[in-house]
């Protein structure tokens, strides 16, 4: 188990970057204005203000907040993965 630490350390950071992915694909399959308000995750927020509403800027600005929680968290988790294990991703 001490072999495996740095592996299973490297694998936390780097699938802690699509911990905000909720499965686009299958949400959208069963997506209608009548589950809006319960069936709502931030990829199909971002579809529907950006194609449906022509919200572009809105629909931008929720994607790129998306990707930047996505890299803080990978940045944390190299950093904690540094102190831990003194390895990291870079």
């Amino acid at each position: 188990l001490p072999m495996l630490a740095p592996t299973i350390v490297l694998m936390m950071a780097l699938n802690l970057g699509n911990i905000l992915n909720a499965g686009f694909d299958q949400i959208f399959n069963l997506y209608n204005p009548l589950v809006y308000e319960t069936g709502d995750i931030i990829d199909t927020y971002v579809y529907r203000i950006g194609l449906i509403d022509m919200q572009y800027s809105l629909a931008t600005a929720a994607g790129l907040i998306k990707s930047v929680i996505g890299f803080v968290l990978i940045m944390s988790s190299n950093l904690v993965s540094r102190k831990l294990v003194s390895r990291s991703i870079f």
